[in-house]
């Protein structure tokens, strides 16, 4: 069976936060730098390296902030959207700080000319760098958004995928419970027969159906109950079963088997046929005195494989609810849980003392 994955959501990978937040200053520097082009600052080389500088440290500054808010991955999500907008304010100062340092107090003499901006000789710092802190925070904001939604779509993946293991692993207990659902009056009536081969003294056909018996439930529970197994080996599973039962009824009961070569390996789920052989076998031929014949068919039409298992006699009886219709619903079920509505089951009463059920499976499985 499969482990269902970790509770712990997986980090977004460090390289892609990384990428954002150099494409991010990249993207900065581009815009800022075109912008000063176009309108013909002086010094651009110098206004270049310093703009860089001033870069270098925003993406620094950048780094400590994913650091910060990525301690918050894993709560929801209103209270990171909270967290990472008050968590961008000093960092949006810092670098406003920075800015203003290199542009207005790290030599300023070398950037004034009559073509630049001209600024009062003193500085309003707190202005300045309220001013710049707003832009910065901006952006810090959008980069933050970026971060958010990468971190979110990747929690959603990790839930469907863990949804997804959910439901297989649901899914897989279903078969297992469905294939489980063995009649317990099988194994009392075999064990009844027995005992009444052992006190007539019958002890060959108590020995052979000993080893029958032995072999049917070693091979029934040894499988994996979620795998498929080829229709050859089900169908050899079943004449087991029906040669223990053909001691209880030694003179009723007839078996005809019908399966083309090239349908052996066909894949279907172990014991999906062994609720429709032992209804037959209870219904058939377990409530009439007269010779039954159980004839278990495989077929191909069109896109499909058919198996059909037939009983048929003076007395096949109609399913009820309490007995025949709960095997019936045992391999409905199997069948909606293994092909997902690609395969059917049909029941008919061609003639009286007949009942068929048809599996139809897709060929491709």
């Amino acid at each position: 069976m499969s482990s269902l994955p970790p509770s712990t959501l997986q980090p977004l990978d460090p390289r892609v936060t990384l990428g954002s937040i150099l494409g991010f200053w990249i993207f900065y520097v581009a815009i800022v730098s075109f912008r000063a082009t176009v309108l013909e600052f002086p010094m651009q080389e110098v206004l270049f390296f310093r703009r860089l500088i001033v870069s270098g440290v925003g993406v620094v500054i950048t780094i400590l902030f994913w650091q910060f808010i990525r301690l918050f991955d894993e709560k929801p999500l209103g209270l990171r959207i909270g967290i990472t907008a008050l968590a961008a304010i000093p960092c949006a100062v810092a670098i406003a700080a920075t800015n203003y340092y290199f542009f207005n107090v790290y030599d300023p003499i070398s950037l004034l000319d009559d073509a630049m901006p001209q600024k009062p000789v003193e500085h309003e710092f707190i202005k300045e760098v309220v001013e710049l802190s707003t832009a910065r925070y901006f952006f810090l904001v959008a980069w933050a958004a970026l971060y958010l939604a990468l971190t979110f779509a990747s929690h959603v993946r990790d839930s469907e995928r863990r949804a997804a293991a959910f439901a297989q692993a649901a899914q897989q207990a279903e078969l297992r419970a469905l294939r489980y659902q063995v009649n317990p009056h099988f194994l009392f009536n075999t064990l009844n027969s027995l005992s009444s081969l052992v006190i007539t003294g019958r002890n060959r056909e108590a020995e052979e159906m000993i080893m029958n018996l032995a072999t049917f439930f070693r091979s029934s529970l040894s499988g994996d109950p979620t795998m498929d197994v080829p229709l050859e080996d089900e169908i050899a599973l079943q004449q087991l079963y029906l040669a223990i039962e053909a001691v209880r009824f030694p003179d009723r009961l007839r078996v005809d088997i019908d399966l083309p070569p090239d349908l052996a390996a066909t894949p279907v789920p172990g014991l999906i046929l062994q609720p429709l052989v032992e209804n037959a076998v209870k219904h058939g031929v377990a409530q009439t005195k007269g010779q039954v014949k159980i004839s278990i068919r495989a077929q191909r039409a069109a896109d499909q494989v058919q198996i059909i298992v037939e009983n048929a006699g003076k007395s096949a009886l109609k399913p009820n609810p309490d007995g025949e219709g709960i095997g019936l619903s045992n391999v409905a079920n199997r069948l909606i849980a293994r092909f997902e509505g690609k395969a059917q089951m049909r029941t008919e009463r061609p003639a009286p003392g007949i009942f068929r059920v048809i599996l139809m499976l897709p060929s491709g499985q």
